[in-house]
Formats: structure tokens, sequence, C-alpha cells
């Protein structure tokens, strides 16, 4: 009886101890989850183009308060005009966030405070980025770009990393990009950015144009005669055609990717010190000239093309438009193949030339837009109607060069 009783005695401290040991593994696990979160998520440096930054997207918001460019997810904090984002979980209601941005060639180092709200949630957190603009403006070739960042959730340093950007060209203008969902984005607006009438090289072209004496100064719609208004716009047209301009295309650009769709465009200063041109070139540099001396421009996209319209009056009742890579030495025949122009060009002096390519190209453009004129006003995927007015300046602003 008495070794029944010890044996029971025994068995109860084996099963006390054992107890006892896993209370104290459960307490001590509790507390190392609870002190280390050692199963929270990590920071995930991202953005909502597939790893690219595009200066033109920055520069021409920068002091507006546009965003084209819209986050997929619901729960967002910052600013997403910054163009990099975390996707970080939260732990607690109203978890703290400190972030740390470190620098690079293209931004400075930034620190960002952050309130995740809902406890268990995944945000998309945009923290500041103190860009370099100068270094932004000047970057005419795509380049890789070391992003680091250093967090703390409620106080605890979180696992993070560094992911590597594409910083793209100036040059490189956004059309579009598909989101996380799958929804396709038209950022087509971006065009206007590289209209740009503040150019300090604009008024040597009116200076040309003044000489040429095919008017004697520029009064946009102040006469009020449609007609005075074309004469000021051919000034401009005769101006560009005597600096013998090549058409050339450089659309495309080294960017590969299903996520984002790009146009490679030259920037106003770059058409004239190359003296080259395409129909986008050619529109946004033209339009720069018209915005200048207050004609009110138009950037008119069809599939693979782009040509320029303008209003002949100041109430906007009446458009003409221009086929502006006629500017360049074209052949004619191309686009009026039935009418054999070329053959009919020799003898003929520079003003007269020039005369007849602007009215065969109004007429050229003219065409094309009652063509698809349907297309153009409907908002449809690669068709734009984007006239460089105050609402457009409101949110684009040109990048300046």
């Amino acid at each position: 009886m008495k070794s029944n009783r010890f044996f029971r005695s025994e068995g109860d401290k084996w099963k006390l101890a054992t107890f006892v040991l896993a209370v104290l593994v459960v307490a001590g696990s509790t507390l190392y989850i609870c002190r280390y979160e050692p199963f929270s998520a990590k920071i995930e440096v991202t953005n909502e183009l597939g790893g690219n930054i595009f200066p033109v997207t920055i520069l021409s918001t920068a002091t507006t308060d546009a965003n084209l460019i819209v986050p997929a997810g619901d729960r967002c904090l910052g600013n997403p005009k910054s163009c990099i984002a975390l996707r970080v979980k939260s732990t607690h209601p109203n978890s703290k966030l400190h972030v740390e941005v470190a620098e690079t060639p293209f931004f400075s180092r930034s620190v960002s405070e952050f309130i995740l709200p809902e406890a268990d949630s995944e945000y998309m957190v945009f923290p500041d980025i103190i860009w370099n603009y100068k270094a932004l403006l000047e970057n005419e070739q795509a380049m890789p770009v070391d992003v680091s960042v250093r967090a703390e959730l409620n106080g605890r340093a979180m696992n993070c990393g560094v992911r590597t950007f594409s910083m793209r060209s100036i040059s490189e203008c956004l059309l579009g990009y598909v989101d996380s969902k799958m929804k396709f984005h038209d950022t087509g607006d971006f065009f206007a950015a590289y209209v740009n009438e503040d150019n300090p090289n604009i008024s040597q072209i009116l200076r040309e144009a003044l000489d040429s004496r095919i008017v004697n100064r520029f009064w946009g719609y102040q006469s009020k005669d449609p007609a005075l208004v074309d004469k000021q716009v051919y000034a401009l047209w005769y101006v560009l055609q005597k600096r013998r301009f090549k058409y050339s295309s450089i659309s495309n650009s080294s960017l590969s990717s299903n996520v984002v769709f790009t146009q490679r465009i030259r920037t106003f200063d770059d058409a004239l010190s190359s003296a080259q041109i395409n129909c986008v070139d050619g529109s946004v540099l033209f339009a720069s000239l018209l915005k200048a001396v207050n004609i009110n421009p138009i950037l008119i996209r069809v599939p693979r093309h782009m040509f320029v319209g303008y209003y002949t009056d100041k109430s906007h009742t009446n458009m003409h438009f221009l086929e502006t890579s006629m500017i360049g030495d074209v052949n004619l025949d191309d686009f009026f193949p039935e009418e054999k122009l070329d053959s009919t060009m020799a003898g003929k002096s520079q003003e007269s030339i020039s005369r007849l390519m602007f009215e065969k190209s109004k007429e050229y453009a003219t065409r094309i837009y009652h063509e698809n004129r349907k297309q153009i006003h409907s908002g449809e995927v690669n068709y734009m109607f984007l006239e460089i007015d105050k609402a457009t300046r409101a949110n684009i602003q040109p990048i300046g060069r």
C-alpha cells in the first residue's frame, strides 16, 4: 500500500513538472513573439509602375495637385506622387511606422512617420521623397538606382531590404500603365509636359518669324480675325521649315514591360539642336510656339500618330489642324500620291514651297481628324484630344527643357 502511494506521488510530481515546463515554454514563446514579432511581415519596396520611375511624372506634377498614377489598394497612406511605396502589414490598431529612405543621386535622405489605423491589415505607404529635380531633368538615359529603406514598427526594427529601380530618361513619356488589379490607366496627359511655352529659345524663333515680315507682331486672338490667326501660325511654320528639319523617328525606348507603356519624345531643346522631329516631336514643338503667342493649341492622337490643332478664335468655335511631320524634309507624294506634287516643286522659292506645305499640312491633318473624330472625342485608348489650356496647366506643368 505504501509502495502504491509512493508511485502515485512520484507520478503526480512528474505531471506537475511537465505542466510547469509547458507553461514556461508557452509564456516564453508568447513573450518572444510579442517582443520580437518574428512572424510579422517584412516591408516590401515597390511602386505601381513595375519598378520604373519616370522623371516626367515627378517634374510635371511637383507643384500641382494632379495624381495621374493612382494606387490600386484601398489602404494607402502618404503621397502617391512620391512614386516609391512600401507594402507593410500592421500588427496592432494604430501601429506606428517610422521610415528612413537612404540618399541616392536622385533624392536626399528622408524620414517619414505614419499611423496604421487597423490591426492585421496590409497598407501601401508612400514615404516622403526629397527629389533632386536637376538630376531628374538631366537624366537622358535609363539607369538603375538602388532604393534602401530602414523601418521600425511600434519601435521594433523590421526586416527591410534594397530594391533596384530603373530611373527612366527624361524623354520617356508615360502613356499608361496596368495596375495590380489588371486595370489600365491612361496617362496621355503627360504629353502636355513636353509642350514648353516658357522655353527661353522661343524668343529666337519669334525673332526670326518677325524678320520674315510675314507678320509684324504676334497678337494672338486680339485681332478677332481668324485669317490673321492663321497668318501668325504660318509665320511660325515658315521659320521652322527654313531650319531644314529632318524627319527622324525615335519613338521606341529600351523599356520592355507589360505593365507600363511609353513614347520617346524629344524635348524642345533637343528638337531644335538636332533639327530632327517625328510626328510627336513636331506636335509638341509647334504647340509650344503656339502657346507662347497666346494661340491655344491641341494635341490630337490617333493610333501610332499625333498631329496638332489650334483654335482660330478666342471663343474656341473653330479649329484648324496641322500635320507637323511635314515641317521636315518629307516627300509630299507620300501624303498625296495621286497629285504628284513633288514634281511641281522644282524652281519654286522657299516661301512658295513653305506656303504649299502649310496648306497641304492643314488639308491632310483635317482629313485625319474627321476620319477619326468619334474615337478622338470618346476617350478610347490610343486616341486623345488634349487642349493645352488653363485646366491642363493646373495639372501638368512643362518639364523645363
